[in-house]
């Protein structure tokens, strides 16, 4: 199921092969720790979680980069982070016929997910999709607007083309979502300095693979064996 919703919502906001295309900023860490922590910077990270939450949909780009590779500075970063929901929504949407009641619990697990780390991509593609089969498309284009806003923070940090040059990510998962989207299937992985590289089969695709940049996740993964 995570391929076909990551594809309804990215059909839904119109994210498209071409924003690879789109001129990219590697990410400078410790501008970006400086920014966040600087209570008169617009910024500040409180602030910017504060309007996530609050599903202000006139955050700009800028402001999502600085959410999603600022989090890697949050106390509560963890690189291997999995939703406490995850058995429970499971066995939601694996049955035959979904009623009302079940919309309504995904959405109630789903937002606590969420609660927990924002930037979790697959619960806000099974957000988008549950709002969207309750009938509810306000909402769904809420979560929407969220799930393309990582996405574009992912895509414009990198080209994936070469490690130095690599999409940067915080969390393994959004490695394949990334790939969900743009309909790419990965034959193999490896770790390629401080890259993941995901290859592809031979000649079935234009590139023969991609490269995330994971260097915070690595040493986020470093403090916790300490």
């Amino acid at each position: 199921m995570i391929k076909k919703i990551v594809l309804f919502v990215s059909l839904l906001i119109g994210i498209t092969a071409s924003a690879q295309q789109n001129e990219f900023k590697i990410p400078d860490y410790k501008q970006i720790e400086k920014e966040i922590q600087d209570k008169k910077s617009p910024f500040y990270y409180p602030n910017l979680m504060d309007r996530l939450a609050k599903n202000d949909t006139l955050m700009t780009h800028d402001e999502f980069r600085y959410l999603y590779f600022g989090y890697v500075f949050q106390p509560k970063y963890n690189a291997f982070w999995r939703s406490p929901d995850e058995k429970k929504l499971n066995d939601i949407f694996g049955k035959e016929k979904m009623e009302t009641k079940d919309y309504d619990e995904a959405i109630k697990l789903i937002n606590h997910t969420l609660s927990e780390f924002p930037f979790d991509l697959r619960q806000l593609n099974l957000l988008a999709y549950t709002y969207h089969l309750k009938g509810d498309e306000e909402s769904a284009k809420t979560a929407s607007f969220k799930f393309h806003s990582i996405m574009n923070a992912i895509l414009s940090s990198g080209d994936g083309r070469k490690c130095e040059t690599g999409f940067h990510v915080i969390l393994v998962e959004h490695e394949y979502i990334l790939l969900n989207v743009f309909e790419l299937e990965s034959k193999s992985q490896s770790l390629v300095d401080k890259c993941d590289y995901l290859s592809f089969e031979k000649g079935k695709y234009n590139v023969d693979g991609i490269y995330f940049n994971i260097e915070k996740m690595l040493e986020n993964e470093t403090k916790s064996l300490k």
